[in-house]
């Protein structure tokens, strides 16, 4: 046999089978960012649904103990228990979170960790057991403790759920416009050291960021009360617990989506002063000079929806209003087009799209609650067929519109995961394999699936059992009243 140079049959197999497989693994820091951005997308569900169901919950509880009206005990008995849903959801799909950090973006946890592990741990041992701990007085202590203490138990609920945004938030914004820090080397690794604890928690963005997403989390939960009601209601008109419902949710939010409006353009004015490169990507702006904004943009090609620009795409635009919307009064104001930044840009598509989804709809919600208290002004709430048909529908669009919301956000400032500091791609773990990141990838979208099909699941079968107890004609409920528990004790 003559040597050949010449691969082998084998070889050249080997050699295509290794080719394969690395086309079929993504690079390290894009397997993290899907997986970390995945698994916020759901956890953000639940975290939102205890931000925004506690203070209802605050409301029906006072309520009960103030009148001890059966139609406010109905109202909480059945939101506790979703709450309770989504906290024990939240906790599971939250907890891989942290150690993500450890995993998968091992460099930024090094030369960020003195930043966030105080407000995580104080998110942990603070927040979440404060809520834990009253949340099972909540659900079980109705008959065991006084009407005023079990009110109380309600109000340490939503305190514990708005103090774990207040810590996530305040870590999450420092990220966004790092301040209070100075970069030290230890061990030839860069650090960010804490040097003013009260300038990096109350960082420029913290107060924005807070406000717009509590708010968010309200609509979010306004919009499922709303849907859950309107169906109970259009079921049977006469459904004195579920009207009362319906009634608090429709004028909840048209003031919230309102305020939403807003705080939303000064928010993203805000956004124009510290992070001009997300606010280019918001607006596909390319070239610096004066800005329009896009009220509508239509694709006309495959490629205006994967790289909107001015020239592939329809627009209803107002010539200047998105300088004069940047510079807070001036519509011939300079705006920095993505061009001309030292630094990549974001995935534009996804910011620019998000923006527009989020915007959209929150002008949805602004009409929907003022359909509705005009409705219920001129006393015809409970027998529109179309609004509560809309409200149905509509349920579930809080929700995205608060992930679309939170992909600006977080993708707008790609490629920093600290703003200026840190690139993303430089907070990755070092020893992470693209073959690891890519099955973690894959094992957290399947789990993450199962999971929100879990909770999907035990809604409907808590839907359907308050079903079965909201029978046509029969509001009272014929259980005895609870024991020792009076309105005024």
């Amino acid at each position: 046999m003559f040597p050949t140079s010449e691969p082998s049959i084998p070889a050249l197999a080997s050699a295509y089978a290794g080719d394969v497989l690395t086309l079929a693994f993504l690079t390290p820091e894009l397997a993290s960012r899907i997986q970390f951005g995945w698994t916020i997308t759901i956890h953000i569900i639940f975290a939102a649904l205890s931000v925004g169901l506690a203070p209802f919950l605050v409301y029906v509880t006072v309520q009960e103990v103030r009148t001890g009206e059966k139609r406010y005990a109905r109202l909480r008995e059945f939101w506790t228990k979703v709450f309770a849903i989504g906290f024990v959801m939240g906790t599971v799909t939250g907890i891989p979170m942290g150690f993500m950090f450890g995993t998968n973006f091992a460099a930024f946890s090094t030369a960020a960790g003195e930043m966030i592990g105080g407000p995580l741990s104080f998110e942990a041992k603070m927040a979440f057991m404060l809520e834990a701990v009253a949340l099972g007085v909540l659900l079980f202590g109705r008959e065991r403790v006084s009407g005023k203490m079990y009110a109380l138990s309600s109000v340490f609920v939503a305190l514990g759920a708005w103090l774990s945004a207040f810590w996530i938030l305040v870590v999450n914004s420092w990220m966004q416009t790092p301040r209070g820090y100075e970069v030290v080397m230890e061990g030839g690794v860069p650090i960010a050291k804490l040097t003013d604890p009260t300038a990096a928690f109350f960082n420029p963005r913290f107060p924005w960021m807070y406000v717009h997403m509590q708010n968010a989390a309200i609509i979010s939960v306004t919009l499922v009360i709303a849907g859950i009601a309107a169906y109970f209601v259009w079921q049977n008109r006469d459904s004195d617990v579920w009207r009362t419902a319906l009634r608090a949710a429709v004028v909840v939010l048209l003031v919230t989506s309102a305020f939403q409006a807003i705080h939303g353009d000064m928010y993203g004015r805000h956004v124009a002063e510290t992070q001009p490169h997300k606010f280019a990507a918001m607006e596909a702006h390319y070239e610096t000079g004066e800005a329009d904004l896009h009220l509508i943009a239509i694709p006309t090609d495959l490629d205006a929806i994967t790289d909107p620009r001015a020239d592939n795409l329809y627009t209803i635009s107002i010539p200047q209003l998105g300088s004069f919307l940047a510079s807070g009064g001036d519509p011939t104001a300079e705006v920095t087009g993505l061009n001309d930044f030292e630094y990549e840009s974001p995935p534009v598509a996804w910011v620019f799209w998000s923006f527009r989804i989020m915007v959209g709809l929150g002008f949805w919600f602004i009409g929907l609650g003022a359909w509705g208290t005009y409705r219920l002004w001129k006393g015809g709430l409970y027998d529109d067929e179309r609004y509560l048909q809309a409200l149905m529908l509509s349920s579930p669009l809080g929700f995205v519109a608060l992930i679309t919301g939170w992909y600006v956000t977080e993708i707008g400032r790609q490629p920093w995961i600290i703003q200026d500091v840190l690139t993303t791609a430089d907070g990755v773990s070092p020893p992470l394999s693209s073959a690891e990141a890519t099955f973690t990838l894959i094992a957290f979208v399947v789990g993450y699936v199962l999971l929100f099909g879990v909770f999907l699941y035990v809604l409907k079968r808590l839907i359907d059992e308050e079903a079965e107890r909201h029978t046509v004609g029969i509001e009272e409920d014929d259980r005895p009243d609870s024991p020792g528990v009076i309105a005024d004790d």
